[in-house]
C-alpha cells in the first residue's frame, strides 16, 4: 500500500532539548514547591535538612528552566522556520481558518483533519500563554528569593515585581499557576495523542527524532 504521506524534519535538536529540559524543571519544580509550601513528610533528625534540600533543588530546576527559556528564545532567531516564535501566531486569515477547524475537530464537531508541519496555530495561541505563564512563574519566584537577597541582580530578575504586588499575593498566583501548568500538560499530552493517532504524523515521535508526517496534498 502506498503512503501517501511526506516526512518532514521540524524540531531540530535545541527545539527538542528544551522541550524535554521543560518538562523535567516543570515536574521537579512542582514537587518541590510543593513541599515548601506544605510539606509532605517530615525530617526525624536534624541532620537530614529536608527543607533545605528541597529549597535546593528548587533553585537548580529554577535557573535550569530559566536557562532553557532564554536557549529557546535565541533558537527561534537561529533555528528553522518551525523553531521561530513568528510561526505561532495566527496573523494571517488561512492560519485562522486552520485555528477554527483545529477546534472543531478536537471538540469532535468535524471530521476534518487540519495539518500542520510546525506548531498549529491552536497550540500557537496557547503556547504565548504558556510563555507568558512561564516567565512570571520565573519572575515571581526570583521575586520571593530577593526578600533575602539584596542587589541590583536580583531586583532586574524579579524583584521589581514587589512594587506591583504584596509578597503574599506573588506567592498566591505562584502556587495557583502550578496546576494550570498541570492542566496544560494533560490536555497536551492528550491532544498530541489523539493528533497522532488520528492524524498519523508522529507528532509523539516526533519530539525525539524530529520527523513528522504530512499528507502529500493537504488543505
Amino acid at each position: 500500500m502506498q503512503d501517501n504521506r511526506v516526512k518532514v524534519y521540524a524540531w531540530e535538536a535545541p527545539v527538542r532539548l528544551t522541550h524535554w529540559v521543560n518538562v523535567f524543571s516543570i515536574l521537579t519544580l512542582s514537587i518541590t514547591g510543593y513541599y515548601i509550601s506544605d510539606p509532605y513528610f517530615y525530617a526525624i533528625s536534624s541532620k537530614q535538612f529536608i527543607m533545605g534540600w528541597m529549597r535546593f533543588i528548587h533553585f537548580v530546576a529554577a535557573y535550569t528552566f530559566l536557562m532553557s527559556l532564554i536557549i529557546r528564545f535565541y533558537w527561534s532567531f537561529m533555528g528553522n522556520r518551525y523553531a521561530k516564535l513568528k510561526e505561532w501566531l495566527p496573523f494571517s486569515s488561512q492560519d485562522w481558518k486552520y485555528l477554527i477547524q483545529e477546534l472543531k475537530f478536537y471538540l469532535m464537531i468535524s471530521k476534518k483533519q487540519p495539518h500542520a508541519i510546525g506548531h498549529t496555530a491552536l497550540f500557537g495561541l496557547v503556547g504565548i500563554v504558556v510563555i507568558v505563564m512561564s516567565l512570571f512563574m520565573v519572575f515571581s519566584g526570583f521575586a520571593m528569593y530577593s526578600v533575602t537577597h539584596s542587589g541590583a541582580l536580583w531586583t532586574a530578575l524579579g524583584g521589581w515585581l514587589l512594587g506591583f504586588m504584596d509578597l503574599q499575593t506573588i506567592r498566591l498566583f505562584h502556587h495557583l499557576l502550578m496546576y494550570v501548568f498541570f492542566a496544560f500538560a494533560m490536555a497536551h499530552v492528550y491532544i498530541s495523542w489523539y493528533s497522532d493517532v488520528k492524524k498519523g504524523n508522529g507528532l509523539m515521535g516526533s519530539m525525539f527524532n524530529g520527523y513528522k508526517f504530512i499528507p502529500k496534498n493537504r488543505d
